[in-house]
């Protein structure tokens, strides 16, 4: 009886090579004549994102059901987009945390020379940023204790994310945390290189990576689920 192979849930080299070459050929005749090489690596993308799945699950709650069900379609909105090539040259996906009380999420996205691993609050609705705002005002200790911390400062090196240049309306620009109350967007990113992402360690380093994101996201989690008197809302 032959031996049977298990496949091993990395990102392969081949899978690169694809997008490499559908960057070089991004139209859909070319893409249709390739559909199943697509398919075959897309599939080992899923296995990929299966077994991060199974790693995130390990130290936190996650409502996103499969590693399928993580990954974004291939396939560009073009209808406002002024670049009409009809498909991405990445491989991407995201995973949500479970209920209301785990505010934040994870994003992966892997391609030739620009891999990254990013979590965080992209587009905080008004009252979010408000409150977030409100809690740094009163007492921003805590997030610079996170932010300092040595597991983030060598993970993510900064907090990333848009800014407003002076600063919001209702804060004084001379706040003791204004450098903080200035951004819109609270971003964790680390940054890859090729050899990083298609080395067999690399779903390993990825997980630690987003397990690194959980102070933050539980300082977070915490301010998005109370009012200021700390009552959960």
């Amino acid at each position: 009886m032959a031996k049977q192979t298990t496949v091993q849930p990395v990102v392969r080299k081949s899978g690169f090579e694809f997008l490499q070459t559908l960057k070089k050929n991004n139209h859909r005749d070319w893409f249709n004549t390739h559909k199943d090489r697509y398919q075959q690596e897309l599939e080992q993308v899923e296995l990929f994102a299966e077994a991060l799945l199974r790693e995130l699950n390990k130290h936190d709650e996650i409502e996103t059901p499969s590693g399928k069900k993580s990954l974004h379609r291939i396939y560009r909105d073009i209808r406002f987009s002024n670049d009409k090539t009809p498909y991405k040259t990445n491989w991407s996906g995201n995973f949500k945390r479970a209920t209301k009380f785990r505010r934040g999420g994870y994003y992966f996205h892997l391609e030739p020379g620009n891999s990254y691993l990013t979590g965080g609050f992209w587009a905080p609705n008004a009252p979010d940023l408000k409150r977030i705002r409100d809690e740094i005002a009163f007492d921003a200790a805590a997030l610079r204790k996170i932010l300092k911390s040595k597991s983030f400062t060598t993970t993510f090196g900064m907090l990333k994310g848009e800014q407003v240049k002076t600063s919001p309306k209702g804060f004084d620009a001379s706040h003791e945390a204004i450098d903080l109350l200035r951004y819109k967007q609270f971003l964790l990113t680390r940054q890859f290189t090729d050899k990083e992402v298609l080395s067999d360690q690399f779903l390993t380093t990825a997980s630690t990576t987003f397990k690194n994101m959980r102070p933050f996201f539980d300082y977070m989690s915490e301010v998005l689920t109370t009012d200021t008197n700390g009552l959960e809302i």
